[in-house]
């Protein structure tokens, strides 16, 4: 299995993680904000107008009402990387990468509007009377090829069903899996609930919901995203005004270093302006979703008679879930100072690495030297990473001129236990990494009994301080609040319900995806294999999934962004239609005298 991972993790490298993969998502955001005269400005206002419903009409076809299309797409983009992920961004690339990732949001926001857009000019009505619509649907009809003697090569079809097929296994990737293994964790760390008994529970309540189809989920989501907002919000203000005096602080580190990079403060070693760059960008462009395609597919079950004004609606996604909720995530994480400070907490395997020499973070020569090594930049020196046996008594490391860094910081006064007892004896390093025996491991059936038992296993850990980043250093941060200790609930009670809505919202990709590809009678038994995965997911490693999700991600938003630019004049052309019959049916609209001249 770790072979396998290792095998997708290299493979995401040349696909999702590679440059060429944003300069494509980016790209095209920026051509079609260029190309259509910055709409996710010009048209803000009227999409707040539609999603207020005053234009609605008791005719128009669909499922769902412009707000349960807009709360269901939201549910789906608004999860653990608005908690998680400004946290990784602002700890990898400092306080200026949440310039980068407003920046990326608002182009996201003409990258919606388009995608959605088109998508629903050309969903389906299927012989139920229900909708099913999404990227795989313009695809099949319009990016097929004509030849001269009139034959009609099908490369629409193909691509449509590559996307259909990439989207169900990403909606157990992305939507399902692991986001129920997030919660299950999340909720026994705080509050001890075993992992089996939350799968268990949300399961059926997952069950409930998605059943019931895009009607039952969108009356849900649209319920469930306004409450999971407000207790977010309530307690990040907590926050954010119990430290008002650092409120302008952070404002100038966001947007005064956003083209310089952040220097070195604290326990933070300081990021070059294209990481800090690469790491807005990056986050932004995985937390609101645009370009991928998913949204698309909860706006094609809209009612609306004319495809422009559902993406008119779809503007406002990015808006919410990255300029809104993520600055705000960033705001109380640098308010509170908590970002480049070190803290108590349990090192993670992934983020250790043991150094030759003694390195201190606190001297200016030691700064470069501990920045050159963490940077990504393969020119710069870096330093020799430890090999061999370290001893250890009662916990404390007795092998000299060695450093233990740990999320890209130096930790100090750290601990090796065993279960909760100070270890003592000797462990193998390999290329900086530490090698756990196996007799120093945990049995099967210590991990079982550790599901159902808040107990410490007796697998070694180490515990000490240093930097900490994603959802801990949010928690951390939530508890600088006026909530004090108890705003880590608040984060916990946040992710359940941002990865429990993501979860029903990607049943609903995966189902149309299905319907796409097979029909509707295959529905019913996706949705209990969803359910049922998603039930097995609490208790189990889901390394593997995340993985998987990262390239299923890409092989969904690649085809869909290169049918967007193939099919930009079509675009053009349906937006233009669309204010030429507005103002035809809303003569007496403001909004039609401002835009008559461009429609001359």
């Amino acid at each position: 299995m770790q072979a396998i991972n290792d095998f997708l993790i290299k493979l995401d490298g040349y696909i999702g993680g590679h440059p060429w993969f944003v300069f494509l998502l980016l790209g095209t955001g920026i051509f079609f904000t260029l190309y259509l005269g910055f709409p996710q400005i010009r048209y803000f206002k009227h999409a707040i107008r539609i999603v207020k419903g005053k234009y609605d009409h008791s005719k128009d076809v669909g499922d769902t009402s412009h707000f349960q299309a807009l709360t269901t797409a939201l549910s789906g983009t608004v999860g653990t990387g608005n908690i998680a992920g400004v946290a990784l961004a602002i700890h990898l690339g400092g306080p200026a990468a949440l310039f980068w990732m407003l920046v990326t949001a608002m182009i996201g926001m003409c990258t919606k509007f388009v995608e959605v857009s088109i998508s629903h000019k050309h969903r389906d009505i299927l012989p139920n009377g229900t909708v099913s619509g999404g990227p795989m649907y313009y695809m099949k009809k319009k990016l097929n090829i004509k030849l001269r003697n009139g034959e009609i090569i099908k490369v629409g079809a193909v691509l449509g069903g590559f996307f259909a097929v990439a989207t169900v296994l990403s909606s157990f990737g992305t939507g399902s899996l692991p986001q129920i293994n997030s919660i299950s964790n999340s909720v026994f760390a705080t509050f001890g609930v075993n992992h089996i008994v939350t799968g268990f529970i949300l399961a059926i309540l997952l069950a409930l919901v998605i059943i019931g189809g895009i009607k039952r989920i969108a009356k849900v989501t649209s319920t469930l995203v306004p409450a999971m907002a407000l207790i977010y919000l309530i307690g990040a203000l907590a926050v954010i005004f119990k430290n008002y005096d650092q409120i302008l602080p952070s404002l100038a580190a966001i947007f005064g270093d956003a083209f310089s990079g952040t220097a070195a403060t604290g326990g933070f070693l300081g990021a070059s302006l294209s990481w800090t760059i690469n790491r807005g960008v990056n986050r932004g462009l995985f937390s609101n979703e645009a370009g991928q395609g998913s949204a698309p597919i909860a706006h094609s079950a809209a009612r609306a008679p004319e495809p422009v004004s559902e993406g008119m609606v779809a503007i406002l996604e990015p808006f919410i879930d990255t300029i809104c909720i993520c600055t705000l995530t960033g705001l109380v994480l640098l308010s509170s100072g908590v970002w480049n400070k070190k803290h108590m907490n349990q090192f993670q395997d992934a983020d250790m690495e043991f150094v030759v020499g003694v390195y201190d973070d606190q001297t200016e020569e030691g700064i470069k030297t501990l920045s050159n090594h963490i940077s990504k930049k393969k020119d710069l020196p870096k330093l020799d990473l430890y090999n061999g046996s370290i001893n250890i008594e009662e916990g404390e490391l007795t092998t000299p001129e060695i450093t233990l860094l740990h999320a890209e910081s130096v930790a100090e006064d750290f601990i090796f236990l065993k279960g909760t007892t100070p270890y003592s004896g000797s462990l193998d390093i390999t290329d900086g990494k530490l090698v756990i025996a196996d007799s120093d491991k945990p049995s099967l059936r210590e991990k079982v009994k550790a599901l159902f038992v808040k107990k410490s296993s007796e697998e070694i850990v180490i515990e000490g301080k240093s930097l900490m980043h994603s959802a801990p250093l949010t928690a951390k941060a939530f508890e600088k609040g006026f909530f004090g200790l108890w705003g880590q609930y608040i984060v916990s009670i946040g992710l359940l319900l941002f990865a429990f809505s993501t979860a029903i919202s990607w049943s609903y990709y995966g189902d149309r995806a299905l319907t796409y590809l097979i029909g509707p009678k295959s529905v019913i038994y996706y949705r209990i294999v969803y359910v049922v995965m998603f039930f097995i997911a609490s208790f189990t490693d889901t390394t593997i999934i995340w993985s998987l999700s990262y390239i299923t991600i890409a092989l969904m938003t690649i085809p869909n962004l290169i049918g967007l630019l193939i099919l930009h004049r079509d675009i053009k052309g349906t937006i233009k239609q669309y204010w030429v019959d507005f103002t035809s049916d809303h003569p007496d609209e403001k909004i039609s005298r401002k835009y008559k001249s461009r429609l001359s």
